[in-house]
């Protein structure tokens, strides 16, 4: 883990109007897409590092662009206690999108054996199941990209990820184990 003092962070405060609400949703989706911790309304923070600067910079433009104001400031704390703070806020809001993530990892595998007692063996269901999977690679990518202070999740969801990969490679055997068998045979 990174010295919290060694850390520099930008600070984005936004200003929106209220009306219309599309933009201000639009620029609070973007802050929680690139990982920014919320420190306060229209206050958000992320590490000042390479992997957050194209977040930062969508959410100038959409600002901008619904007529508000953006203003990005450079920070540290004022005492190591308060840098470790920051990064320790900034940790547990990665360590809540792992758990969510886990959860959906629990649920993809949930989905398969469902398919799977049912013997829903089609290739739409397999499809289906995929686009899921790729889903969830996305995300896995995401999360892994902002976990820059490499929380304890993150591996245990890298070892999950393996585990939906081999179930769905399971299931599409399955399926094609089912779509190529003659008539009148079993499995």
């Amino acid at each position: 883990m990174a010295n919290p003092a060694a850390v520099r962070w930008l600070v984005v405060v936004v200003r929106v109007p209220a009306e219309p609400s599309r933009h201000r949703v639009a620029v609070w989706r973007e802050l929680r897409k690139s990982g920014a911790l919320s420190l306060g309304q229209g206050v958000w923070a992320v590490p000042d590092l390479p992997a957050f600067a194209v977040g930062v910079g969508r959410t100038v433009e959409l600002v901008e662009r619904a007529e508000g104001e953006a203003t990005i400031l450079e920070a540290t704390g004022r005492s190591p206690a308060d840098a470790a703070r920051f990064q320790e806020l900034f940790n547990a809001a990665r360590q809540a999108d792992w758990v969510e993530f886990l959860a959906d990892c629990g649920k993809f595998e949930a989905e398969l054996a469902k398919e799977i007692r049912i013997e829903k063996f089609t290739l739409a269901e397999l499809e289906e199941e995929e686009q899921s999977l790729e889903r969830l690679r996305r995300w896995h990518r995401d999360l892994t990209a902002r976990d820059v202070f490499g929380t304890p999740e993150a591996a245990q969801a890298s070892r999950r990820l393996k585990e939906c990969v081999a179930a769905c490679e399971d299931f599409a055997e399955q399926v094609f184990r089912a779509l190529h068998q003659a008539p009148g045979d079993g499995l």
